[in-house]
């Protein structure tokens, strides 16, 4: 039965959108919507209350990733029958503030196209192998605070952060708990509360909303598909004055974006000439393994290198390093400390036996050949369509066609079994841009034949478009 209700806007500094997921899930909690009413249709509710059919959308995604509604396809959105209502969002400022639209978790049968974690290539029988013998090689430093760094700690760093032409001297290398310890403990590091640190529009979001928790401020810099914007971040610079820049010069997440190398020794002239740290992230560039100088190459006296095992080895394995700019090490290293509780002995030195005794690369090789078998894959399934794609690289960028609008994409994605990131995902902050893309991530998937159906499930929604999900009607 359709419900004549209609949620009010709310009060407060939240996201408008997060706002109306509560003022509906406190109507559900009080029963003034009661099991198995309708809701609005997302098009006919944003007419209703003045504001765009992508924060209805997104309100709806919350709402649905709370357990309080379900969706179907050509019928509506319904109120689940609960017995026991969980947390509201409203009552914890953290979890609202850094909301995403990713879940941490799926529904069993849920086709994970949210991910871009190594692929399964049968590297657990390797990582086995040398966590035993760690094991058996330092029983004593595992049952205890990690208070020595072993020199091939760093070597290992070295070694996988070097790109064709150049690599870190082993010095200037901390080993962290990942890439975005990494980053943190290097903003934390170079900046104070108040400071500001630049963004593209959309990037590796994770990073700025850790930061804004921290107290760091965002500012957004254009971009274009070759990447930040020399001008704009120039013109940036010179009006916001940033200590700080996060930028992916290789195979940019979630555009897919690569610097070519004059623009990279443009910006880094720019942040020479403005006194701006640069934090170069070249997860998905190591990939690909591009023959253009990094950013540490081309300016290392203020760039900070992060890499990490997560997209080509091991997620799991936690495994990262950053190279520092000389004299900085010793200050990351401790800011890591401070960030993290500590580097875990066990997990440091299986990172550092992965790279030292060459498996790493290995494995590293064998995941891109399975990423190049699954892109093929992808490009054949969305032959017509627009979209952005990299051999090497786990995820394609998808330009939507009309109707459909990303987050009304996600949720009819997410109906169908398939789980998906739309753009809001990676937005670093208040953006007006809105470019209607997704991100669909296919190396989570165990098989060939899953990514396959995965994909085919979103061209059927793409061919059919937007006329047989209610939430758009």
């Amino acid at each position: 039965m359709m419900t004549n209700w209609l949620p009010e806007r709310g009060t407060g500094n939240g996201p408008l959108y997060v706002r109306l997921a509560d003022n509906i899930e406190a109507a559900i909690a009080d029963g003034t919507l009661a099991a198995g009413a309708k809701l609005p249709p997302q098009r006919n509710l944003a007419f209703d209350l003045g504001v765009t059919i992508g924060t209805i959308s997104r309100a709806y995604g919350l709402i649905h990733e709370r357990g309080l509604v379900s969706g179907e396809v050509g019928r509506g959105t319904f109120v689940l029958d609960r017995q026991s209502p969980g947390p509201s969002l409203q009552a914890d400022p953290a979890s609202v503030a850094l909301y995403g639209t990713r879940t941490d978790s799926a529904p069993a049968g849920m086709i994970r196209f949210d991910s871009t974690a190594a692929t399964d290539v049968g590297q657990g029988v390797i990582v086995e192998r040398h966590i035993v013998e760690t094991m058996r090689d330092h029983p004593a430093d595992i049952t205890s605070y990690t208070r020595q760094f072993p020199r091939h700690w760093f070597e290992a760093g070295a070694q996988w952060l070097a790109s064709a032409s150049w690599a870190p001297a082993p010095d200037d290398v901390v080993p962290t708990l990942g890439a975005h310890a990494a980053v943190m403990a290097v903003i934390t590091t170079l900046t104070a509360p108040g400071d500001r640190v630049v963004f593209e529009h959309v990037t590796y979001s994770q990073i700025s909303r850790s930061a804004a928790l921290a107290g760091r401020r965002t500012v957004l810099v254009g971009s274009d598909d070759q990447g930040v914007i020399p001008e704009e971040f120039e013109h940036l610079c010179a009006q916001q004055h940033p200590k700080v820049a996060f930028l992916m010069t290789g195979n940019q997440n979630p555009t897919l974006a690569t610097m070519p190398e004059s623009r990279r020794r443009a910006i880094a002239e720019i942040a020479r000439r403005h006194n701006v740290w640069l934090i170069e992230d070249n997860l998905y560039g190591a990939l690909s393994r591009s023959q253009i100088p990094l950013l540490a190459e081309i300016a290392p006296d203020r760039t900070f290198l992060v890499g990490s095992l997560s997209k080509s080895v091991a997620a799991g394995v936690r495994g990262g390093w950053v190279a520092c700019p000389p004299h900085f090490a010793q200050r990351v290293r401790i800011a890591h400390k401070m960030m993290t509780g500590g580097l875990p002995f066990l997990l440091a030195e299986l990172g550092a036996r992965l790279v030292v005794s060459g498996d790493a690369f290995k494995i590293r090789d064998q995941c891109v050949a399975e990423i190049n078998a699954r892109q093929a894959l992808a490009s054949e399934i969305f032959r017509g369509f627009d979209f952005v794609a990299n051999p090497d690289v786990p995820f394609v960028w998808l330009k939507l066609p009309e109707p459909w609008l990303s987050g009304t994409f996600k949720n009819a994605a997410g109906s169908n079994g398939v789980l998906i990131d739309e753009e809001d995902e990676f937005k670093a902050g208040r953006s007006e841009k809105t470019l209607h893309r997704v991100r669909i991530g296919f190396s989570a998937p165990r098989t060939r034949a899953e990514v396959s159906r995965g994909l085919t499930i979103l061209r059927r929604l793409l061919d059919d478009g937007a006329t047989g999900y209610d939430s758009v009607a």
